[in-house]
C-alpha cells in the first residue's frame, strides 16, 4: 500500500510516521509502532489485551515458518474484513492497535521520550 493510502486508512490517530522495514513498512505513531504493512496487508498490532477481540472478529494473527517448520506467531493480526470498508470501525481497531503498541512500549522500556 503507497503511503498515501496509508496516512487516509490511519488518519484518525495521525499524525503518524511510516519507516521501510524488513520488506514492508512499520506504521508509527508518537514513535510507537502500532501497524505493519508487509506483502500489501496491513496487520494491527495486539496483545493480550485485545488479540481476543481480533480473534473474535475473525482476525488472522501473522505467523512465519520457524525452526523445524513450527510457526512462530507475531502479535501482529489482519485488520478484521468488516473494518476494511467501515471508516467507523477501521478507527476502533486503529485505537486498539495504538493501546497495543503503547502497552508493549511502556512494558519494555523502549518508548521514546
Amino acid at each position: 500500500m503507497d503511503n498515501e493510502a496509508l496516512e487516509e486508512m490511519f488518519e484518525a490517530v495521525a499524525p503518524i510516521t511510516i519507516r521501510r522495514m524488513f520488506g514492508g513498512k512499520g506504521i508509527y505513531r508518537h514513535g510507537v509502532i502500532f501497524a505493519i504493512d508487509l506483502n500489501d496487508e496491513v496487520l494491527l498490532k495486539a496483545d493480550e489485551e485485545s488479540a481476543p477481540l481480533f480473534a473474535a472478529a475473525g482476525a488472522r494473527q501473522w505467523s512465519y515458518e520457524g525452526k523445524r517448520g513450527k510457526p512462530v506467531l507475531m502479535p501482529y493480526w489482519s485488520v478484521p474484513d468488516e473494518a476494511l470498508d467501515d471508516p467507523d470501525l477501521m478507527v476502533r481497531w486503529a485505537r486498539l492497535a495504538c493501546e497495543a503498541g503503547e502497552r508493549a512500549a511502556t512494558k519494555s522500556g523502549s518508548r521514546k521520550r
